[in-house]
């Protein structure tokens, strides 16, 4: 099991000017992390093979490896020439991620922020041919180049377990998997261990994170919330500060055998350096603890 960090986390440093993308990486290396996975915001490399050269040298250098590249994407477009330029326009970032030696890359198959009723499985049901055809172009073109790509429960239209499994089943690719957010089911009202237990076996990676949780008749006032897709109120956590179970995810992934990226995620209201420091230090710390075999870990110092 490798913990490592995404550049998202540190959006709010890039944005301000404490960090680069490439001075993350150092960041990543001097905090216990031991891969970075690229989100383009606050940089981009699309556009810009310079600084994915700088980015590439700087992660060798530092032995930090570049485990994924995640970007927007929207295949439900107006026309079909608008279809295929989206199509062309994921293929470039294919193309940069695989220049710098990335082998996994997940996309979007929906715009994130949508109305009420875009959210419904209505609106799901009839662009399901549109989103399941871009998720089988980018597919093929990247298993040209040695890579996967994922969908990942994320975007409010495609966050619940049920309608990732029927993404991933009708593209049918065996370079197609999912990035398994062990957070992001919670912004559909999904419970997450429910989530996290019936998509696991097509994990090609999965992000940690945590939230605050508040039912929609309890509104908590000023802050960073946002709603679920039902109205109920979320808020980013450090990890292991918040509500989810996050020693029991542990247990599944172990007892499932997972041994591979743990991407930590931070969204809340501490300085992200802080938040990103102290999310990859208790996922490190509680993957120790956790055993496999059992949910009831800690038990031993509370009998004592």
């Amino acid at each position: 099991m490798k913990v490592g960090l995404s550049s998202y986390s540190v959006l709010e440093a890039l944005n301000d000017g404490r960090l680069t993308i490439v001075e993350a990486i150092s960041w990543v290396k001097e905090n216990g992390g031991s891969h970075l996975e690229l989100v383009p915001y606050g940089y981009s490399v699309v556009d810009n093979y310079a600084l994915a050269d700088e980015i590439k040298e700087r992660a060798k250098a530092e032995e930090i490896e570049l485990s994924g590249y995640c970007m927007p994407a929207n295949f439900i477009q107006p026309t079909r020439e608008a279809f295929e330029e989206e199509v062309e326009r994921i293929k470039k970032h294919v193309d940069v991620a695989h220049h710098m030696g990335i082998t996994l890359l997940r996309h979007d198959v929906t715009a994130f922020r949508l109305e009420r009723e875009q959210m419904t499985v209505h609106y799901f049901d009839d662009h399901f041919d549109e989103m399941v055809e871009g998720c089988q172009a980018i597919a093929d073109y990247a298993k040209g180049l040695g890579m996967t790509t994922t969908i990942e429960n994320h975007g409010f239209n495609v966050q619940s377990s049920d309608r990732v499994q029927r993404i991933l089943r009708a593209v049918d690719r065996d370079n197609f998997k999912t990035t398994l957010d062990i957070g992001n089911f919670l912004c559909a009202d999904e419970d997450p261990l429910v989530g996290i237990r019936k998509n696991l076996n097509q994990a090609a990676t999965v992000h940690f994170k945590d939230f605050y949780v508040r039912p929609y008749y309890e509104n908590p006032g000023s802050g960073k919330w946002f709603r679920t897709s039902n109205d109920n109120y979320l808020r980013g956590a450090i990890v292991g500060h918040g509500e989810l179970s996050i020693r029991e995810v542990i247990r599944l992934l172990k007892a499932h055998g997972y041994d591979g990226h743990i991407v930590v995620e931070f969204e809340g209201m501490e300085d992200c350096l802080i938040g990103s420091k102290i999310g990859m230090e208790n996922t490190l710390r509680l993957w120790e603890e956790v055993k496999a075999d059992s949910w009831k870990v800690g038990l031993e110092e509370v009998k004592n």
